[in-house]
Parts: structure tokens; sequence; C-alpha cells
């Protein structure tokens, strides 16, 4: 596995990007030691150096070691996302593909309305409901991915349920909820988790956009999306404030994008 990763740098680089943000999800205070919540008047709007990497805000709070104590709440809020995706998803999509019939044509028929709005407007209206939060909004960006793991789903019971051995396990008296849960789900599930992965990146940015729009987790919290949104005030004098944690973001939804490639087999330009 390391000579694979050695043979393909850009692979490489995004495994590491990755593994740093889960470190600094997992650990933010040996990545950046220094108080995310704690400012320092006298330094406030300092450019980036090599005291203060990406420079400080407009408190003089250090904006390394809020982008790097960030990373633990958005991290959380894309697992939920996706989690919430793929259970949900994966419910409906098996329900309808093994059932078929008219319950099969009603839950679809609910899953091309989801599909007909967009993600982010649908996200926008469920957390509008639910509240402002860093749980609400992984919710609210989990039930708006809700119909593209159903369809998935859904494809690939329909593949499995037709396969010789599902049709023996029915032959040979094997109850249908035996028939699902041995044969056909564990069959089914790659695609499905293949395309949770590839959806990291896209939870990932979907809120941070949830965030920069004011509904992730409240100030002084150093939400990547907050972060971003904090400093748009500020771009005429200080242009780090929200560039440095937009690369963030745009670095991390990318490496996590190329790993997602890299899993699925897809051969990409190294």
């Amino acid at each position: 596995m390391i000579s694979s990763l050695l043979r393909r740098p850009g692979l490489a680089l995004s495994v590491l990007v990755v593994a740093s943000v889960v470190l600094a999800a997992c650990l933010p205070d040996v990545l950046a030691p220094a108080d995310p919540l704690r400012g320092v008047p006298a330094q406030r709007f300092q450019p980036p150096s090599a005291r203060h990497w990406f420079g400080t805000d407009e408190l003089g709070r250090d904006l390394y070691a809020r982008v790097v104590h960030g990373a633990a709440l958005s991290l959380k809020a894309t697992l939920v996302a996706v989690a919430v995706a793929f259970a949900a998803g994966g419910a409906i999509g098996s329900v309808a593909g093994f059932a078929g019939g008219r319950l099969d044509g009603v839950l679809m028929r609910g899953v091309d309305v989801l599909l007909s709005i967009p993600a982010l407007f649908l996200s926008l209206a469920l957390v509008t409901a639910l509240g402002r939060g860093t749980l609400n909004v992984a919710v609210a960006v989990g039930a708006a991915s809700v119909a593209a793991f159903s369809r998935v789903m859904r494809a690939e019971v329909l593949r499995v349920r037709q396969a010789a051995y599902v049709d023996a396990a029915r032959v040979c008296g094997v109850r249908w909820s035996g028939v699902l849960f041995r044969h056909v789900l564990p069959n089914a599930r790659g695609p499905v988790i293949a395309l949770a992965t590839v959806d990291l990146g896209t939870a990932v940015l979907a809120v941070a956009s949830l965030g920069f729009l004011g509904y992730g987790a409240p100030p002084p919290a150093p939400e990547w999306g907050t972060l971003i949104s904090g400093g748009r005030d500020y771009l005429a004098n200080a242009w780090w404030l929200s560039t440095l944690p937009g690369l963030v973001v745009v670095v991390t939804v990318l490496s996590l994008n190329r790993i997602a490639r890299a899993l699925d087999g897809e051969r990409v330009p190294r």
C-alpha cells in the first residue's frame, strides 16, 4: 500500500491532508496549542507570519488555532450528514427495490420530488425549520442527499434480487427477512459505500456553505464556514481571514474527492 502511494504522489498528498484534518479534529491541541477563543487586542489583524501562521483576526485571536480547532465541528457535521444520508437513503432504496410494486412506485415518486429540488435549497429549507446549530446543519445536509443514496441502493437491490443464489434461498424456504439481510443487502452495499465516500467532500462543502450563511454553530465557535463569513468585512485590510480558511476547505474537499476516486478504482492523471 505504501509503495502504491509513492507511485501516486497526488493520492499520497491527499491522504496526508485528510489525515491531518482527522488529527486536527481528534487532537487539536497537538497541532495548535494556542487557545482559539483567547484574543490579544494588541495583536489585532497581524498578517501571516512565523508566530501566527494564518495571522490573527479582529480580536487578536490566532486564526490557525481557530481553523485547527474548528476541524472537529466541521468533521463531526460531515460524518453525521453522510450517516443520515446513508441510513435513510439505504433504507428507502432497500424497501423500494425489494418490495417492488405499488410501494416501490410511491417511494420512488417521493425520491423524484427530492431530486427535483437543488440540494443546497433543500438544506436551507430544512435547517430553517430545524433551527441553527451544527447538528441541525448536519441533519439538513444529510436529508438533502437521501434521494441519491435511495436511487443507488434501489438499483443494486434490484440487480442482486435477480441473482441465482437469491432464487435458491427462496426455493429453500428462507424467510423474506433472511433473504434481504443475509443475501441481498450484503451484496448490494458496495456501490452505496462508494457513494458515501464520494459524498464526504460534498458534505464538507455543504456544511461550510450553511455555516457561511450563518446557520452553523454561533460565534465564537470556530466552524470553518463561520470563519470564512466572519472575515468578509475585513477583506480590504485582512485578506487572510477569509482566504486561508477557504483554502483549507477547498484543499480538504479536493483531497477527499481524490481519495474517493482512487477507492472507486477510477484512473486519474497523476
